[in-house]
């Protein structure tokens, strides 16, 4: 195959396994409902949510239950060939299970299914096949049928493991929303690396304060305004009244499109020239919280300013970037 071929049939791939995700739209009834409530009943409980699977569908189990985890709803994967040989232990009676398998007839699924019931445990069963054996011990049933897999043989589980872990997903996060769960509390779930510090890290540890902050009166010149930025090199500055409010923002953009049409900029005031009520951000807020009014609005830094309006730093995009969260 040359390169064209191999792009073209990855091409189909991806068609193949988007449309299945599509289609699970339609899977959508009360059993998802009610599997969301009983989530949310058994883990408000303390207890947790056992994922088990064989094979193909087992590997999709442990992102799902991991997924779960990290919105704050305990859950451990357990494969069920080790539920049988004394993994069973792991379980009680306030927790419940979702058992995946594509075709409801794995042997190891089989199994397990009816000493989970025994137990009284509630089951929530991903399939892709109506009346399986899995169907008939569960609770609550997630049809995840697909037309075929991506494979060309249609042989090997592609589209199916897909659509399994498009419904796991949104399986996980609905019972997350219906918690009211809040970025916040995702935080407190991934402490660690780059993905805690979007989360956790404010403007306060990275905005630039003291002889840092570029800040001039509004009644001083352009040329005033250049020496500041040119002292902190942050190519900004912030413009106040005499009660020391912000009232503009002057950047180099700002000075390099001004100089194309006037001559005498630098003797102009620099209240002529700035831009009034610009973006700003207060310390308390997340850093992420600055990358987004950055990308909306197209600038590289913003004033931070206090409860009464005045300028204590600036924000600057090479900290963000150095930072790790833009």
């Amino acid at each position: 195959m040359n390169k064209e071929s191999v792009i073209k049939f990855a091409k189909t791939i991806f068609e193949v396994e988007s449309q299945a995700v599509k289609e699970q739209i339609n899977s959508l009834n009360n059993d998802f409902f009610n599997s969301v409530l009983l989530i949310n009943s058994v883990s408000s409980k303390s207890g947790r949510v056992v994922v088990t699977g064989m094979g193909k569908s087992g590997l999709i189990g442990r992102k799902i239950a991991a997924t779960f985890s990290s919105l704050g709803i305990p859950s451990i994967f357990v494969h069920p060939a080790e539920i049988v040989h004394g993994d069973m232990g792991m379980m009680t009676k306030i927790d419940l299970v979702i058992a995946l398998s594509y075709s409801g007839e794995s042997e190891e699924v089989k199994k397990i299914l009816p000493y989970i019931k025994t137990m009284g445990l509630k089951i929530i069963s991903i399939t892709g096949r109506v009346n399986s054996f899995i169907t008939k011990f569960a609770d609550y049933v997630l049809y995840t049928p697909v037309k075929k897999e991506a494979c060309p043989y249609n042989l090997v589980p592609t589209a199916s493991t897909t659509a399994m872990l498009a419904m796991g997903d949104a399986l996980a996060l609905s019972a997350a929303k219906m918690r009211g769960f809040k970025k916040e509390d995702f935080a407190k779930f991934h402490p660690g690396g780059n993905l805690g510090s979007k989360l956790t890290l404010k403007v306060e540890k990275l905005m630039h304060t003291g002889k840092e902050n570029p800040v001039i009166a509004e009644n001083l010149k352009v040329k005033d305004a250049l020496k500041v930025m040119t002292q902190t090199k942050l190519g900004a500055v912030s413009i106040v009244n005499a009660k020391g409010k912000l009232t503009g923002y002057f950047t180099d953009g700002d000075l390099r499109r001004n100089l194309q049409n006037d001559r005498n900029l630098l003797d102009r005031r620099i209240s002529e020239v700035m831009t009034k009520n610009p973006k700003c951000i207060t310390a308390n807020k997340l850093a992420v919280d600055a990358v987004e009014i950055m990308n909306r609005y197209n600038c590289d830094n913003l004033p931070v300013i206090d409860k009464a309006g005045k300028p204590i730093g600036i924000i600057d995009e090479r900290d963000l970037i150095v930072a790790g969260i833009k």
